[in-house]
């Protein structure tokens, strides 16, 4: 069952080990456990649905709570504090794009907005209903989770748009393939909504982002139905699936896409590496990406985030002999860690892993095996369950990220930084920040960053919080140059920044597209583009 006012499965938790807890509170100070609404008080406060009774669409309070709100901060608040405001009218289930169809006809009709939701893991505000006075309809894409067509000779794998990425690596892996696509919110996301918000998955550097991986598909706007068709490569005008990449809703209802899918990899292994300070560490993995070794990942933690995983890690025995073996080679303290990863064939594998453990040792990197790429690699699902066990003890997570070139990489991490521990410094609250460097490319990098903070007594004061440390970091993006988001998608928390990096003249162009395929304005109003 999932949990309706939180992350996963209600069967499934993380919890901290004493030392974890213990860090946290040295880190932020003690936190005051929340009291949470309780799920029948927030049902009984669905209200009545606007919308006219058709035979798709549920209008009972339980699935519009559901489909309600996403995973972003400010919906977490709304969920756990029962103050949802706006709830979508009813919810949708259809089986076919005939029936996609047939609810944005009903749409149109009947002057209703149309939110399309595959896993409802945003973190932006894709998913919300907002304010107004017509209704508010829900098409959540389920159903739409089969594997229409494999080919088999070209690799290509035709799928409903609202499969989730469990499922679609299951039928993949049953034909010996896989799409290797696997975000942190891979559980329960779905392809669909990789391809609306331009997901990355956390093995791009060898799979590709989901731009590489998409190869066409189906969508159904109220202007009528774009098919996208699949080829190797073509010079025929601009590239429609461009169009379709990142619309986040607002052309239409995405029913299928077809992928690139790859064979399974004879080889994977993931490997950790430890470097004296982040400079030492950044030169490597830049000499890495730039030498086009065959990796699937590197993933560089700044000294903050590398003490902040280790404490949390738990297995009190074994990071003790790490910080033993480290301390002997002379790592102490502002050592940073980076997880490397491999995937493909064994032969190429062990060239590659030397190569990239070459460059590595050049810049006084200490490589100290796979126990740890291992242990990542295990529960790198499971990381997201840790924002429930932080909050009912009283901490909020959040996290934002963008993407600049290389020497503008230090200077970036720096101004998100200080931005967000000096966002709030009037209430006396301590900001405890981590980064990491998630994607690399040739050219340049993505930054993660992650930040806790206590929960207010006043859920109000907790979201003026979280506005503030989210508009400080986001202005501190735009004025270093970096994009407002390489992963995330817009929604709505991102959209005030976007004219900064589209331009005027860009922004009316996405409107202007946005309108033909919608002249109504039906599609998931108030995302993306105003």
């Amino acid at each position: 069952m999932r949990r309706w006012n939180g992350w996963g499965e209600e069967a499934r938790d993380y919890p901290l080990p004493g030392g974890a807890r213990r860090f946290v509170e040295e880190a932020i100070g003690p936190a005051t456990p929340p009291r949470d609404a309780g799920l029948e008080d927030v049902l009984a406060a669905v209200p009545l649905s606007r919308l006219p009774a058709h035979p798709l669409i549920e209008t009972g309070a339980l699935p519009r709570l559901m489909h309600a709100r996403g995973q972003s901060l400010p919906d977490w608040l709304a969920l756990r504090t029962g103050r949802i405001g706006v709830f979508p009218d009813g919810v949708a289930f259809p089986a076919s794009s005939a029936e996609v169809r047939d609810l944005i006809r009903y749409a149109a009709a009947t002057g209703t907005r149309l939110i399309p939701y595959g896993g409802g893991t945003s973190v932006a505000g894709h998913i919300n209903p907002s304010p107004g006075d017509a209704p508010v309809l829900t098409v959540s894409l389920a159903r739409l989770n089969r594997l229409e067509r494999f080919d088999e000779a070209s690799g290509l794998a035709t799928f409903g748009a609202g499969v989730s990425g469990p499922d679609l690596e299951a039928q993949l892996r049953a034909r010996g393939m896989t799409l290797g696509h696997f975000p942190q919110s891979w559980e329960l996301s779905t392809l669909g909504g990789w391809i609306a918000t331009r997901s990355s998955g956390q093995q791009s550097l060898y799979y590709g982002r989901i731009e590489r991986l998409f190869a066409g598909g189906v969508i159904e706007t109220p202007a009528g139905t774009l098919d996208v068709p699949s080829f190797p490569a073509s010079a025929a005008g601009p590239d429609l699936r461009e169009i379709v990449l990142g619309s986040e809703g607002r052309l239409g209802v995405i029913t299928s896409a077809t992928v690139r899918a790859t064979p399974l990899p004879a080889r994977e292994t993931f490997r950790a590496v430890f470097f004296p300070d982040f400079e030492s560490g950044m030169a490597a993995v830049r000499a890495i990406v730039q030498a086009r070794l065959p990796l699937c990942m590197l993933r560089l933690s700044t000294p903050v985030e590398t003490a902040t995983t280790l404490a949390l890690a738990g297995h009190a025995r074994l990071i003790g002999a790490l910080e033993n073996l480290l301390a002997l080679r002379g790592l102490k303290n502002g050592k940073c860690m980076l997880i490397l990863g491999y995937t493909g064939s064994k032969a190429l594998g062990r060239t590659a892993i030397k190569e990239a453990l070459s460059l590595t040792k050049a810049h006084g990197g200490v490589h100290v095996g796979g126990t740890f790429g291992k242990q990542w690699h295990k529960g790198r699902f499971r990381t997201p369950y840790l924002r429930n066990t932080l909050w009912e003890a009283g901490v909020a997570i959040d996290t934002l990220e963008t993407a600049v070139a290389w020497e503008r990489v230090p200077a970036m991490i720096e101004a998100i930084e200080s931005a967000l521990n000096g966002a709030i410094a009037e209430t006396g609250e301590r900001i405890h920040v981590f980064t990491h460097l998630s994607h690399v490319y040739p050219y340049g990098s993505s930054i993660y960053v992650s930040y806790l903070f206590r929960l207010a007594d006043d859920p109000d004061e907790t979201l003026r919080r979280w506005q503030l440390l989210k508009a400080r970091a986001s202005q501190a993006v735009v004025a270093q140059g970096g994009t407002i988001t390489h992963q995330h998608g817009v929604g709505v928390d991102h959209a005030p920044y976007l004219e900064a990096e589209k331009g005027a003249l860009g922004l009316g162009a996405i409107r202007a597209v946005c309108e033909y395929f919608d002249p109504a304005g039906i599609m998931n109003p108030g995302k993306l583009v105003e």
